[in-house]
């Protein structure tokens, strides 16, 4: 069941390559922030104004305003449809992975089950310091060669681990953090693999990564993080969740 896109128009008057841009962003809505506006023109081979006269159209004050007014409409249609029921108590999967697809998740299980020898190092600094080492604790429990490093300790620990690191995951709820996009940048020139986990607004580390992550930040504006904020706690949870599904891949594997 594809959602009802004559209910999203509502008797707008837009054109068929229009129509075409929508059809789109709806079937691709949790990919088509990171591509920005620039990369939905030039997946429908047509200009951003094109894009931006649809979203005007519609109402909206333009392309990420549409787009995240579309995601809880669409989240709602598909929801009786998914393939698959992933039941953990205690966690809200339909809240938490609103952001997320299924293929980056199963594609970031994959790569955590073919490591073998290598290392899986990962990087957070500042509140995000304590998920990332939780998660680095979480996949050593787990059989991984996983190393933990953060902004206080020496640059020694990340550089001389190049040679033998197969991925970086990082931690960073702006996506902005000087430091994390400085480990990302090094990865990316070593062909290392780059897992992102930041706040759902575009940002740079999340477009640089090979496989990002979005958890939806509530206070966009507390840079110190003075208020209550899920982002944090559900960070934990998705972290859960991919310990949920790499041991529900491994056993189909036996």
């Amino acid at each position: 069941m594809k959602p009802d896109l004559d209910k999203i128009i509502n008797n707008k008057d837009i054109t068929k390559l229009e129509y075409q841009v929508l059809e789109y962003i709806v079937n691709n809505i949790n990919n088509v922030i990171k591509l920005g506006v620039r990369g939905v023109a030039k997946e429908n081979f047509t200009s951003t104004s094109t894009v931006m006269r649809l979203a005007k159209k519609l109402g909206y004050d333009g392309f990420i305003d549409m787009v995240y007014n579309f995601m809880p409409m669409i989240s709602n249609e598909i929801k009786s449809v998914r393939k698959e029921v992933d039941v953990i108590k205690g966690i809200d999967l339909d809240n938490l992975l609103q952001y997320i697809s299924d293929e980056d998740v199963d594609d970031f299980v994959d790569i955590l089950m073919n490591v073998k020898n290598k290392v899986i190092f990962v990087y957070g600094t500042g509140f995000s310091r304590l998920p990332a080492e939780y998660l680095s604790n979480r996949l050593l429990i787990i059989g991984k060669k996983s190393i933990f490093s953060s902004g206080g300790d020496s640059i020694g620990i990340f550089e001389n681990h190049l040679e033998d690191m197969q991925v970086l995951v990082v931690v960073s709820k702006s996506g902005e953090t000087k430091l994390v996009l400085d480990k990302v940048n090094s990865a990316k020139k070593r062909g290392i693999k780059v897992i992102s986990i930041t706040r759902e607004i575009e940002n740079s580390i999340a477009r640089l990564a090979d496989i990002s992550f979005k958890i939806f930040d509530m206070n966009k504006l507390d840079d110190k993080n003075y208020y209550p904020n899920t982002f944090f706690p559900n960070v934990y949870m998705f972290i859960e969740y991919i310990i949920f599904k790499y041991f529900k891949k491994s056993d189909k594997c036996k």
